[in-house]
């Protein structure tokens, strides 16, 4: 390209935004033909603004809530923090917290060593969906994985132990959440959670528990439900069923299955939310709006927590060419303010919500 009287050849940029923001424009480049699948991360618009001399992003602030700052996480006390409670505490699953806190910077991980707001419990080393975006497991020609996946499934007393230790003494928006990005899906552990649910709850009525699901077993989910189970949030990347199956390739279930998941929580009374994995040319599509409208307002969730896709953009747009329900493009922020009037008092952020947080139930 050419600046002034000099030709260039310029780099691809992007951004990687910190917690709380949603992207709404993916970065410019052309591919090279060797160029392999990029790595997985939401690559983000960026640019240097002239005017003000700065770098800027293409993005929206979408949950101003501030205890998800990274300057809050990662701290220079965290390893000794670690160390001394792996020292007291020889429970297995604090050494797959431990690795991901330490390595991976897993704020919910991290959490669990700070006891406070919401604390991580993974739950499962299976997955009934071959996500394309996997971040824990890759095919052999697919990217490098973010992680590495937990290799073994835990049992109740070990899930059970860092839960009530975290919910007996975690200040702020105290929460343990099961289903992490380490890990596969919790569902198809429900009898373990099950009984470690209900040990929690035994033990002490403190906080919330939460899992993170793809809603493929709305029995499993009930199970839970019945065990003391009060929030979840369920994942999807389209309400639309030929592009959500597409990419999350699910293994004997549908997406009818992951609907019904969302009613059962919602008329069970639990804290519903939807893990809205957001791509900009996609999701913001016409068609993708209108699905994803209707969905919020037939299953009346409380809440949608936008989370921008990690994926290489030529990988998901050769799915969505094949399978997305199309038409013109009305952005990111359309989509939410879509979603606000779909659905009444609908909370729109990126984090979970804790039983302080949740105000009034909308009907």
């Amino acid at each position: 390209m050419r600046i002034g009287r000099r030709i260039v050849r310029p780099s691809a940029v992007a951004a990687v935004l910190p917690p709380g923001w949603t992207r709404t424009e993916l970065p410019a480049f052309r591919k090279m033909a060797i160029a392999p699948v990029l790595p997985q991360w939401a690559y983000t618009a960026a640019a240097w603004d002239e005017e003000r001399q700065c770098h800027v992003a293409w993005a929206l602030h979408t949950d101003k809530r501030r205890h998800w700052d990274p300057a809050t996480h990662s701290t220079t006390d965290l390893p000794e923090r670690v160390r001394s409670r792996l020292a007291r505490d020889d429970n297995p699953l604090l050494r797959q917290l431990a690795k991901c806190a330490l390595e991976y910077r897993c704020f919910t991980a991290q959490n669990t060593f700070y006891e406070r707001d919401e604390g991580a419990i993974p739950a499962s080393s299976g997955c009934n969906a071959r996500c394309v975006g996997c971040i824990s497991e890759q095919p052999e020609e697919g990217p490098p994985a973010s992680h590495q996946r937990i290799r073994r499934a835990p049992d109740w007393e070990e899930m059970a132990a860092i839960g009530i230790a975290h919910l007996a003494r975690a200040p702020g928006r105290t929460m343990v959440s099961f289903g992490q990005g380490c890990e596969g899906e919790p569902l198809t552990r429900a009898r373990e959670i099950g009984e470690a649910i209900r040990r929690m709850r035994q033990a002490t009525r403190r906080g919330s528990i939460n899992v993170n699901t793809n809603g493929s077993l709305p029995g499993s989910l009930a199970l839970l439900i019945d065990a003391g189970l009060d929030a979840c949030r369920i994942s999807l990347n389209s309400a639309h069923k030929p592009l959500y199956e597409a990419y999350y390739q699910p293994i004997q279930y549908c997406w009818e299955e992951v609907e019904e998941s969302i009613r059962l929580a919602r008329r069970r009374g639990v804290y519903t939310a939807l893990n809205l994995l957001t791509f900009p040319g996609v999701t913001d599509q016409e068609g993708e709006a209108d699905k994803l409208c209707e969905l919020v307002s037939r299953a009346r969730v409380h809440q949608v927590q936008s989370r921008s896709l990690a994926i290489d953009p030529d990988q998901y747009f050769a799915l969505a060419a094949r399978h997305s329900a199309g038409g013109a493009r009305i952005g990111i922020a359309g989509v939410i303010a879509r979603l606000k009037r779909a659905r009444r008092g609908l909370v729109i952020g990126n984090f979970a919500r804790g039983l302080n947080e949740r105000g009034p139930r909308v009907a």
